[in-house]
């Protein structure tokens, strides 16, 4: 199976309802996948919280979070070779106008920040 890309959500998102998604990251630190595929076309990654709101900092269960979403896309960008311009966000939004987009990782050799 071929897929075209990964959309990132907020699990804030009015639309979610807790489904629309292949897997749910948690601030406690896992990746739940889902029990059915969400898309034929592109793999969908759902992160607790609401980062729509500015702030400085991060806590601790947000940076692991951002750690896993790196891991999990990835071994998906290597999987399926996707490159950085084949990662969505689900709605203007949605994961939120302060998510960090520039903390994702894709290539091994960007390596984490």
């Amino acid at each position: 199976m071929q897929f075209f890309g990964i959309v990132i959500h907020q699990s804030s998102c009015p639309s979610i309802n807790g489904k629309g998604y292949d897997f749910f990251i948690t601030r406690g630190g896992a990746i739940i996948p889902s029990i059915e595929q969400t898309d034929p076309l592109y793999i969908h990654i759902c992160l607790e919280g609401d980062f729509s709101g500015h702030r400085h900092t991060y806590t601790v269960e947000e940076k692991e979070q951002f750690f896993l979403l790196n891991k999990l896309v990835l071994q998906l960008a290597g999987t399926f070779r996707f490159q950085r311009d084949d990662i969505f966000p689900h709605t203007v939004s949605c994961p939120g106008a302060f998510f960090p987009w520039s903390q994702l990782v894709i290539s091994a050799e960007d390596r984490y920040h």
